[in-house]
């Protein structure tokens, strides 16, 4: 098949959260699995590996014409999954099978040093930026030529018309838009099929009502984007793309209700067409093969263990003692419920217990968690800030990971627990319901403990269960953490599952 992902976002060149790695860890997954992938966002600087492509195009909107540039860069497909389909080698400039092309829409609006605004807010003009995005993102697969058209060909090609655009989050929810609206009507992109990707159905898109004239697109098609006399542009994903794919099948579920945040009854309303699927994980968080820990280990040999808890707790400075080490690494806001830990922290306390807290955010939270390391520094750690080492070595060092998310799409910390045999502790809502199964120890099930209520006495609940089996029943421990260390999160089971996605929209075109 042939496969464009369209987003503001795509790691490594550019990331706030989720939305980066998704899209830029499953387009190489697709690749070696034998289809052909492009991932179009914007230019945001220059990127040192990105080449200028000569092609240009002019897009109307605002009432202007638009120069748009398009420059290439080429990753391969990660080895865990190249066996899926032959890599092989190619000349320079030429994509082999398993290689993804990664288009970069050049315009000056995009070129400002931050992605979606800066300290002063979000930019005044993010509509027409993620319009144009939108606008180019169609036209690179006409346009830019990047793709053997069939082996053993010298000359490029581009992408070509019959091609599944997948696209991310409001910013590229236009796509669908002016697939019917312009292209198709003019007898271009027929057999093309639209999945929109839900990451955070709380960032939506929206803008004044008079605001869509700028659009360049008729006024009948105004129903379609009108939220409560608002432009709503996740609301125009939503009716018009042909499947709609959260990030987990829990969060597919919450999003048609209160997490819908006023969308709730347009996504419900998609039925069988409303999706999910659990983001994976890539071989960067191995413990088998993760250069940035003290020591390695593997379900099958939990030893190495024992010398990351060590090694972590000389790093930060806590006693070399046999206690449950806890980690916490989240955005300090209540969104990732950092708070309701602050209020269990009294408590938590008075336990034999170790707690190291990394994050940034809240002025209030950062505050408290000064003070706690502070008021307790035999026992608890909070580092301001982000610190990628430290979170590995947090995430092997740890006996239990705590995530009490408000709500979490799909969550990844608590999928990097599970393959580090890092016990998680979680609030059941989207993914996190979906990945962790509190223990039974009579049915010789679980991988961690997942509370249902949003409350102090839950999460202290779920948390004396925990300290409880640590302390008490050693071999259920291993079990668990085995478990856990033994499920499948790789990209390889998340792309085979948008395959077949990718597949029904085709079939609905062809």
């Amino acid at each position: 098949m042939n496969i464009a992902i369209l987003a503001a976002e795509v790691a490594p060149w550019s990331k706030t959260g989720g939305l980066g790695d998704v899209c830029g860890a499953l387009p190489g997954v697709l690749a070696a699995l034998g289809h052909r992938v492009l991932t179009v966002s914007p230019r945001y600087k220059e990127y040192a590996d990105a080449d200028d492509t000569g092609v240009r195009t002019y897009i109307h909107l605002f009432g202007q014409r638009h120069e748009v540039r398009y420059f290439v860069a080429r990753t391969p497909a990660p080895e865990a999954v190249a066996g899926d389909a032959p890599v092989g080698d190619a000349p320079a400039g030429i994509a082999a099978p398993g290689e993804v092309r990664h288009v970069f829409v050049d315009h000056p609006s995009f070129r400002r040093g931050g992605i979606y605004g800066d300290a002063h807010g979000s930019y005044g003009d993010n509509l027409f930026r993620f319009a144009l995005l939108s606008r180019a993102g169609i036209e690179a697969a006409a346009l830019v030529p990047v793709f053997r058209p069939a082996p053993g060909t010298a000359d490029l090609a581009p992408l070509g018309e019959d091609v599944v655009f997948h696209v991310n989050d409001w910013h590229t929810s236009l796509v669908p838009l002016y697939l019917d609206a312009i292209y198709r009507p003019a007898g271009h992109f027929r057999r093309a099929g639209t999945v929109l990707g839900i990451h955070n159905a709380g960032h939506q898109g929206a803008f004044a009502a008079h605001q869509f004239a700028g659009l360049d697109v008729s006024s009948r098609w105004w129903p379609h984007t009108d939220m409560n006399g608002h432009l709503n542009l996740l609301k125009t994903g939503v009716v018009l793309a042909d499947r709609v794919v959260a990030v987990s099948p829990n969060y597919a579920r919450e999003i048609c209700g209160e997490l819908g945040f006023g969308l709730g009854h347009l996504f419900a309303s998609r039925g069988r067409e409303l999706l999910g699927i659990v983001n994976g994980v890539g071989e960067e968080w191995n413990p088998a093969t993760d250069p940035q820990i003290a020591a390695p280990f593997s379900a099958e040999d939990l030893s190495g263990k024992l010398a990351c808890k060590r090694a972590l707790q000389a790093e930060l400075g806590l006693p070399a003692r046999d206690v449950p080490l806890l980690a916490l690494i989240a955005r300090l806001d209540p969104q990732k419920g950092v708070d309701l830990l602050m209020e269990i922290l009294p408590w938590l306390m008075t336990q034999d217990v170790q707690l190291v807290i990394l994050g940034s955010g809240s002025a209030a939270l950062e505050q408290q968690m000064r003070e706690m390391e502070w008021n307790h520094r035999d026992k608890a750690r909070g580092w301001v800030g982000y610190n990628e080492g430290l979170a590995h070595r947090m995430e092997a060092g740890a006996d239990l990971f705590l995530m009490p998310s408000r709500f979490e799409p799909c969550g990844l910390n608590q999928i990097y627990s599970l393959r580090y045999g890092t016990v998680p502790v979680v609030h059941a809502t989207g993914g996190l319901a979906d990945t962790v199964e509190t223990l039974d120890p009579s049915r010789d099930r679980g991988t961690g403990w997942a509370f249902r209520s949003f409350s102090a006495g839950a999460f202290m609940d779920a948390m004396g269960w925990a300290l409880l089996t640590w302390w008490r029943f050693p071999d259920e421990w291993r079990a668990m953490q085995r478990r856990g260390m033994t499920q499948d999160w790789t990209w390889t089971r998340s792309a085979r599952a948008y395959e077949r996605v990718y597949a029904e929209v085709l079939g609905l075109r062809g």
